[in-house]
């Protein structure tokens, strides 16, 4: 068996599961509502207080959607429980980000602002604090849509290994160049 995929899921207090005939998975939590439509050969059975996502044989096809659907569905659990959190830092001098509600107004160093209008399943907070890497949160119960913004807004200026300007994810270790090195005796 997959080892992900034999794996049940837990499901914490106050979460509602409900498969219907078309094996459309749909999680409702504390903080929202998320749906997960399911190959028609993989079967999702509630047992108890646990999800148990089970495949009908050993083809590699069908073990490969077993773990896949099994995470997706564990990651919607999560993600209506507790939420996914995205953390990123503006490197460079002279870069900033701002943000009116869902609308992020980002400086980087070009002649031009970048203006990115955010979905709104994604709450997004700005902070540049005197002395610190100007960052950006974003906050999302979808972990698949919040990953993909993050990346989109990375790759704005992704980060370059000799000074390491650009944006970066708050924690992420950036492997560094030397720069040209000193002139031949």
């Amino acid at each position: 068996m997959s080892r992900i995929g034999k794996l049940p899921i837990t499901l914490p207090q106050g979460v509602e599961v409900t498969v219907s005939p078309a094996n459309l998975v749909t999680i409702k939590g504390p903080k929202g509502t998320l749906s997960q439509q399911v190959d028609a050969d993989i079967s999702v059975g509630v047992e108890g207080d646990q999800l148990v996502v089970t495949r009908p044989t050993e083809q590699k096809r069908h073990k490969a959607l077993h773990g896949l659907y099994r995470a997706l569905i564990n990651n919607m659990v999560v993600g209506v429980t507790q939420g996914y959190k995205i953390t990123q830092e503006l490197v460079g001098v002279g870069y900033r980000a701002s943000n009116q509600g869902n609308t992020l107004d980002l400086v980087l160093g070009y002649s031009h602002h970048y203006v990115f209008d955010l979905p709104s399943e994604i709450k997004v907070t700005t902070t540049a604090e005197k002395g610190q890497n100007p960052t950006i949160i974003l906050e999302s119960i979808d972990k698949q849509l919040i990953g993909q913004v993050a990346a989109k807004i990375r790759s704005l200026r992704t980060p370059e290994p000799y000074k390491g300007k650009g944006i970066k994810f708050a924690g992420e270790v950036l492997r560094r160049k030397a720069g040209k090195s000193a002139a031949k005796k």
